[in-house]
């Protein structure tokens, strides 16, 4: 690669930044990301950057805030120091689910954060899975939202080895990913009706679809209290699923999550990197991590030197 391009990486995901560093062949950038005494975020950039190609890569995941503001403010610091074009690498885009107004007087804040990030410096933004494909139109700079398809379709194939399969959606805002990785698994699909009684209770879920001594992969975006998915997959066991298998690209795992999945009927669940594993998720024996850093290595190495990267959004 030229030698102009420069990458960083804030504290949010540092095992992912630098595989994808090792990948692309340039190492991290020398930057120093730390807090004052008041904990206010601090932020030096310690390589010249001048006319530069500089990607940033930072999760927004938790601490949302303190990863949010140490991406602000490294875009900031680039952009003052004169790079010639910088991309925002966002592996997990935090806010993504507060997209449209649910209620009065509530805000977008997905739409806040694409200004936010706009405004700091970001000429470009490369994230993966956006929980709402629209988030690409809350930007005024060109967005490439990738997906973890091709490494979950890899080992998904692998494990199901030809054997009979329903990929399932575990909700209708699900379909349309679930029908991918159906036509691509040449597999059958399957929907989940679930009917709520209150706000993250669910009262019912109606499968629509043929389960019965089929392998049940249930595909999701993210996995946060997995309070659905491990409801999910108790109904596929009922409904006569041998082996239930859960894939999603990112591990948000918040809250009792850990303890769900444990004592579910998931036999597997697949995640990706996006986001770093708490100690006691990486403890879990069900769970199994893919990395998406040659995806998002391969998307830098092609945006640094102006090819088309539609390949890669299988």
């Amino acid at each position: 690669m030229k030698d102009e391009v420069k990458i960083f990486a804030g504290n949010s995901n540092r095992p992912l930044a630098e595989a994808i560093s090792r990948y692309v062949g340039v190492p991290l950038g020398r930057a120093e990301v730390g807090r004052f005494s008041d904990g206010e975020v601090q932020v030096e950039i310690r390589d010249n950057v001048r006319g530069g190609d500089v990607f940033v890569i930072q999760s927004t995941c938790t601490p949302t805030n303190d990863n949010l503001m140490e991406l602000l403010l490294m875009l900031d610091a680039l952009k003052r120091a004169s790079a010639q074009r910088i991309t925002a690498v966002i592996p997990y885009y935090g806010y993504a689910r507060q997209d449209r107004k649910v209620a009065p007087r509530v805000p977008i804040s997905a739409k806040l954060v694409a200004d936010l990030i706009t405004t700091a410096g970001a000429s470009r933004v490369l994230t993966v899975d956006l929980h709402a494909g629209q988030i690409q139109g809350f930007f005024n700079v060109p967005v490439d939202n990738v997906y973890a398809t091709p490494p979950l379709l890899q080992y998904l194939r692998e494990k199901l080895a030809g054997r009979p399969t329903t990929v399932i959606a575990p909700d209708a805002g699900g379909v349309e990913r679930a029908r991918a990785f159906a036509k691509r698994l040449e597999a059958n699909l399957a929907i989940i009706d679930k009917r709520r009684v209150r706000p993250n209770e669910v009262a019912e879920m109606q499968i629509i679809g043929e389960i019965d001594g089929r392998i049940a992969v249930i595909v999701d975006d993210l996995v946060d209290t997995a309070g659905t998915l491990c409801a999910a997959a108790e109904a596929v066991r009922r409904a006569g699923g041998p082996l239930v298998i859960a894939a999603a690209t990112h591990a948000v795992l918040s809250g009792p999550a850990i303890e769900r999945l444990a004592a579910s009927a998931l036999d597997e669940i697949v995640v990706t990197d996006t986001i770093p594993l708490r100690p006691e998720a990486a403890r879990l024996a069900k769970l199994r991590v893919l990395s998406v850093a040659p995806l998002l290595g391969e998307a830098i190495r092609r945006t640094h030197e102006e090819d088309s990267i539609s390949s890669l959004f299988v």
